[in-house]
């Protein structure tokens, strides 16, 4: 069994500053997430480096911006959800049927309670 200093001189938990040393310590989470049973300290290096590769994404990974009736398929598919866990921001199965087939569309108040429900 590593103590957290093995693991930590096994492989420095630093700033990430570009896509290689991403990779690195994205096999370093793997490797450690593929052991059978995690001690405290796997799972606190697990954390910092889950943190580190978090705060790269933030910087440097962008988010597509997607609105109206994307908005909905995409969530829709990310999430597993069906147009009908959704009423309560349609109130009606009609209107959200309308929307996918592009005969309405989504109003800002829509937009806004899909982004709150599915974050």
């Amino acid at each position: 069994m590593r103590t957290d200093i093995e693991l930590i001189n096994a492989f420095l938990p630093r700033p990430i500053t570009n896509e290689a040393e991403l990779i690195a310590t994205q096999k370093q989470i793997n490797s450690l997430l593929d052991k059978k049973q995690l001690t405290q300290d796997d799972q606190d290096y697990l954390k910092v480096l889950g943190m580190l590769v978090y705060e790269y994404e933030e910087k440097h990974e962008q988010i597509p911006e997607i609105k109206g009736v994307e908005l909905l398929k995409a969530a829709s598919e990310e999430f597993g959800v069906h147009h009908k866990d959704l009423i309560n921001i349609f109130n009606s199965e009609l209107v959200i049927l309308d929307i996918l087939q592009g005969k309405q569309r989504l109003t800002r108040k829509q937009e806004q309670q899909l982004m709150e429900h599915f974050m």
